[in-house]
Order: C-alpha cells, then structure tokens, then sequence
C-alpha cells in the first residue's frame, strides 16, 4: 500500500520526501514563546527565514491549543489576529498556508485570507460547521486524534478509532479523501490510564501502525512537555535537542510531515532518518 496524499499541490506520502511545517504563532499566549510573533513585520520575516530554510507549509496559530493551560480568546480576536497573519505571509512567501484552529468561522475567515489548510486539533469535533466549511471551500485537512475516552486499553487502536471516528465526518461532509492528513495528537492525551509522556512516546514509537488508516502522517512534537517532562527541561526554550531526538525516531516509524518551531535543524535531522528508512525499507523487499 503506497500512502499518498495532496495538500494544496503539494504531494505528500511515501514516493515523497518528508515534509516540513514551519510554526509562526501569533498568539502570545503559546506555551513557546519563541514561536511568537505579533507584528506583520516579524511574521513576514518569520515566514521569509523559514521558506529559506527549506519549510514546505507554514503553519499559523492564533489561539494557543495547549490541553494544560487556559488560552482561550474571543473568536473576534482570533479571526482578527489570524487574518491579518495569513494576508502577511501570503504576500511574502508562496508556500502552502496551513490555519491552525477549531473553529469553524475561525476556519472560513482563515480561507478567505488566503489560507489553503486547515489544521484542526478537535479532529472535526469540536465545531459542528467545520466539516461543511472545509468541505464548501475544497479546502485541505489536517484532523488530529480526538474524544479519546481514557480507559484501560492500547493507545494506538484509541487513536485509530478516534481517526477513524473523524474520517466518517470528513467522508459524510464531501471533504475530498485526498486532501487528508492525519495527526496522533501528540501531547493532547493528558489523562489516560498511564501518564502523558509514557503515551506520547508509545506513540511515536508505534507510529507506523497507523499507517492502516491509509492516509500520510502528521506529527507535532517541537519543544512539547513530554520532552520537558523526560529530560526535566521545564523551559521550551531547552528542549531543541529532545525535540529533533523525536522527531528522528518519528521519520523513522513512517512519519510523512513534521510539525517543527526550528526549521533548519529539523530539516538535516529528516533527511538522515528518512535516509536510514529508506535502506531498511529495501533491506525488507530483497
């Protein structure tokens, strides 16, 4: 089975290079401050450094996500906040621009500004309109793992279920199949029945099992709290290093697309691994 989706022209599987996803936040509520940027000024700048250094889609926050803290605002905000970031680096990059919000008006602002992706963390399920608005714009998707209920039980078969779950509504509104990406949700799960930075990585080292969803990768790991919580870093500013670890074992076990704050050095950490994939892949075919 070959994996292979297209989001915004940009073909994204197992024939292609894994792609990089440069963050640029505009909220400043984000758990990493080093993400953040508030003026058009430093978003253009942002989004130029990272075209430069080789990210493929730029990602863009503008409400802050994170399952351990309060950072919900004003849907205006966030649609102000969002629009005005994503009119900014359009006008100065031509990557792909991925919308990284829950809300469905959140949503349709983000695509009317020039946004092509959206990246919902709620998995469709959080907002009842969000699969009709992806679905009325032919906009791309990113849908993460989402209504886990946190009971005994292998977390991976808990992600595909609920991915599964997610797809059934992508499916039901018209969203078309291949304009799909899937994310685990990495860092989301905080209450299950072991603790969170155990399930994160069991995650990632089981990662390719999802690949019987048939559909590319997604992963978001840059400086989250398991890396913190393992190497008792308790600054993001720290956990660079932890971060690139990750995201070499992620490439690794099938990852398709990475979700990174630092571009440049994720990019070289990719290469090599998406490299020793490659030749293990072989190894198996002779």
């Amino acid at each position: 089975m070959t994996i292979l989706s297209n989001l915004s022209g940009l073909k994204i599987g197992d024939e292609y290079p894994v792609r990089i996803m440069g963050v640029i936040n505009v909220s400043p509520e984000s758990f990493y401050k080093g993400s953040v940027r508030t003026s058009p000024n430093e978003i253009a700048n942002l989004a130029k450094k990272m075209e430069e250094e080789g990210a493929d889609i730029i990602d863009i926050g503008a409400m802050s996500t994170a399952p351990y803290l309060k950072t919900e605002i004003p849907i205006e905000e966030e649609i102000k906040r969002l629009s005005i970031a994503i009119k900014v680096v359009k006008e100065t990059v031509p990557l792909p621009i991925s919308a990284d919000t829950t809300r469905s008006k959140s949503a349709e602002a983000a695509i009317k500004a020039g946004a092509t992706i959206i990246n919902d963390v709620y998995g469709l399920k959080g907002d009842e309109n969000m699969a009709r608005v992806i679905s009325d714009y032919n906009a791309n998707l990113i849908i993460a793992a989402y209504g886990i209920k946190h009971n005994q039980g292998d977390p991976i078969k808990k992600i595909k279920k609920a991915l599964k779950e997610s797809l059934d509504i992508a499916r039901k509104a018209g969203i078309d199949d291949k304009k799909i990406v899937i994310d685990p949700a990495i860092g989301f799960i905080r209450d299950a029945n072991i603790p969170w930075y155990v399930w994160d990585c069991y995650v990632i080292k089981n990662l390719r099992k999802l690949r019987e969803l048939d559909k590319p990768i997604c992963i978001a790991l840059s400086r989250k709290s398991f890396i913190g919580k393992i190497l008792n870093l308790n600054d993001p500013e720290d956990r660079l290093f932890g971060s690139l670890s990750a995201a070499a074992i992620a490439v690794y076990n099938s990852a398709h697309l990475i979700r990174t704050h630092d571009v440049i050095p994720t990019l070289q950490v990719v290469r090599l691994a998406e490299f020793v994939r490659k030749l293990s892949l072989y190894s198996k075919r002779r």
